[in-house]
């Protein structure tokens, strides 16, 4: 980002960069005379933060120790450590002031997102103590703000960037088995938005024993080395390293007044006992003094009414989240219909491939029957073909037998021809014997009779008579009448012979083609006739119905005052007897869910310990504390035993 001022300068300008959970600002040039109030207001208008009462900008000093920017100060007047190539101040944008409950304190989306950004780098720096079992819960919620619902889209899970290498290192589990856990869990938050995500991973990290807690080192009138916890609920005392147990614990509505005096700090409360301790150095002790009003200040302005900015932030996230409701709704729906198209799309597809193989079957089964077809056409026509040789063959028999019997009837002809001469030739010879006997006759006469004989034999026209005589005779068949009958039999037509001989009809080969019937009309006119009637019930309905109450000629008289806030009165009970539910709901459903992980990876944990003395503390505390039922606040309250006299003096006795 270019340099830019937001107030005229006269001097040499100075440069600073700002570095926040989301981005850095480069080379933002400020005065000399300018306060750190100046350079945090310039930072919030840049990255458009409106909720700037959480936070702050911290800086290293000359001694390499974190320190936080005091508003009232000049910024050259206060010991920042400047970068040593450029000379750059360089500031850390943070989360300086916690709330007590992040769902109703935070209002807009940017400030909750700074909010998980930092606390999930705190954890993953291991400076917050995260349990193993809340870590992969927590990283869940994570994975869902970053990547959206769990597909097979999203590649391998980072587990640097979402659990702390301490949870890592306690369990003898490899890479896949962490990335199968967390994914388990991360598919358990289908459909949250980015915004919901994150305020679930707030709602499980605001319940982690070292939540929201600044520490810094002291000491008591004995020189005792403790540490002074700071945050939302109170001040803790914690002795060695353990930050989880303070001994004790003042609340803030406890806490009357924090005095910074001679180099130390005096703490009075409500029952006007004095706590003093110092700081071990002496270069922080601005910024414990400052979180300490801050953070009261804090506490106090939450039990007082909202102003009018608050109320204004209030109703534009109201709007803003159901907007973003309605969208989650729209999307939602998009995402049911888009679920249930494609379930539609797979069954259609399925059914596709049953008909694709249902109609390869039936294309095979048509290629075998068209092969059927085509074999029995060439056997029919190789029928026809041997019918038809058949017929010409019995029409070449019937012509044979036909010839074989005109030569029979030849024959049989020519045979009584013969028989008839021989017939003859015997009576002649009968008669010429009888001549020959009568030897005695007269010479003349047998001359003159056997010269008529001997012309009787040889005159040829005497066998055209016989032959005459014979064709008229009545026994005989006419040979004209069965080359008539002969020819009648050869010229029948092939096609009657062949349906004779076959004896199927010629319509037997044809198939009827149905024709398409028209479309009915009838249900349109129905489905006309349904909707006048529904028009008409409508009308005598309204027509039945009451006039609407308060409309121009009807006077609606002013609401009872008192009745109003009685029932805002029960409106806002209603509302914290909802939230007190649902609190109660989540708190029951967050444990489930943690002992269900603990139970999951407690096997699995290594013998041997490859944490530090800080971490395995921590985790004996909390073991200690689940076994017991014990949670954060109930710590807490633990630690209140006592008046706070009685406290304050267990605190000087350390």
């Amino acid at each position: 980002m270019g340099g830019f001022s937001i107030f005229s300068r006269n001097t040499k300008p100075i440069y600073a960069k700002v570095s926040t959970m989301d981005a850095d600002l480069e080379k933002i040039v400020i005065e000399k005379t300018w306060t750190g109030r100046h350079l945090f207001e310039a930072v919030c208008r840049i990255i458009g933060l409106r909720e700037t009462w959480y936070f702050g900008l911290q800086f290293t000093n000359k001694k390499n120790i974190p320190c936080w920017l005091q508003n009232d100060k000049t910024i050259c007047g206060q010991d920042i450590q400047k970068d040593t190539s450029d000379g750059t101040f360089n500031f850390l944008f943070l989360v300086k002031f916690y709330p007590e409950d992040v769902e109703p304190e935070i209002i807009l989306d940017a400030t909750r997102h700074l909010f998980f950004l930092q606390i999930r780098e705190a954890i993953l720096s291991m400076n917050l103590y995260c349990s193993p079992e809340a870590s992969v819960l927590l990283a869940s919620f994570a994975v869902q703000a970053m990547h959206g619902d769990c597909t097979e889209e999203v590649g391998p899970i980072d587990l640097d960037k979402h659990l702390p290498k301490s949870v890592i290192d306690q369990y003898d589990m490899s890479a896949d088995m962490w990335r199968d856990r967390i994914k388990r869990w991360w598919s358990r938050n289908a459909g949250q938005s980015r915004e919901e995500a994150e305020l679930e991973y707030l709602r499980v990290a605001q319940d982690l024993e070292m939540y929201g807690i600044l520490y810094y080192p002291i000491c008591n009138n004995k020189e005792t080395d403790l540490h002074l916890g700071i945050s939302a609920q109170g001040l803790g005392i914690y002795k060695g390293v353990n930050r989880i147990t303070p001994r004790p614990f003042f609340s803030w509505s406890e806490i009357k007044n924090i005095q910074f005096k001679n180099r130390k700090f005096h703490m009075k409360t409500v029952d006007k006992s004095t706590i003093s301790f110092r700081s071990r150095e002496t270069s922080i002790d601005s910024s414990i003094l400052d979180l300490c009003i801050g953070t009261h200040n804090l506490y106090l302005r939450r039990r007082q009414p909202d102003t009018l900015e608050v109320q204004q932030m209030r109703s534009q996230a109201k709007e803003d989240k159901q907007r973003r409701a309605a969208e989650q709704a729209k999307v939602a729906l998009e995402r049911k219909e888009r679920q249930q198209m494609e379930k539609e799309y797979k069954e259609m597809k399925q059914k596709v491939e049953v008909m694709t193989l249902e109609l390869m079957k039936a294309q095979e089964n048509i290629r075998k029957a068209e092969e059927a077809n085509d074999q029995l056409a060439e056997k029919a026509r190789h029928s026809e073909h041997e019918t038809l040789m058949l017929y010409k063959q019995k029409s070449e028999v019937e012509a044979e037998c036909n010839r074989l019997s005109m030569n029979n009837m030849k024959s049989e002809e020519a045979l009584l021809r013969m028989e008839r001469k021989a017939r003859e030739a015997e009576i002649l010879a009968k008669q010429m014997s009888m001549s020959l006997a009568d030897v005695s006759l007269d010479a003349n006469r047998k001359m003159t009779q056997y010269s008529s004989q001997s012309a009787l034999i040889i005159d040829p026209n005497w066998h055209q008579q016989v032959s005459g005589h014979q064709s008229g005779h009545p026994g005989m068949p006419s040979t004209g009448s069965f080359h008539q009958l002969q020819s009648l039999d050869t010229h029948t037509h092939p096609q009657q012979m062949m349906s004779r001989s076959l004896n199927m009809p010629s319509s037997a080969f044809s198939s009827p083609i149905p024709s398409n019937q028209p479309l009915s009309h009838q249900q349109p006119q129905q489905m006309s006739q349904n909707t006048q009637a529904h028009q008409q019930q409508t009308q005598v309905q309204n027509q039945n119905q009451p006039p609407y109450y308060g409309g121009s000629g009807m006077i609606i008289p002013p609401p009872d005052p008192s009745i109003s806030q009685i029932f805002e009165q029960q409106t806002t009970l209603m509302e914290l007897e909802k939230s007190r539910s649902e609190y109660e709901t989540r708190a029951r459903i967050f444990k489930e869910h943690l002992e269900e992980l603990r139970g999951d990876i407690d096997g699995l944990k290594r013998d041997g310990n490859v944490q530090n003395g800080q971490h395995r503390e921590h985790d004996a505390v909390h073991a200690q504390n689940v076994a017991h039922g014990f949670d954060k606040f109930t710590t807490m309250r633990m630690s209140m035993r006592g008046t706070p006299r009685q406290r304050a003096q267990a605190f000087d006795g350390m």
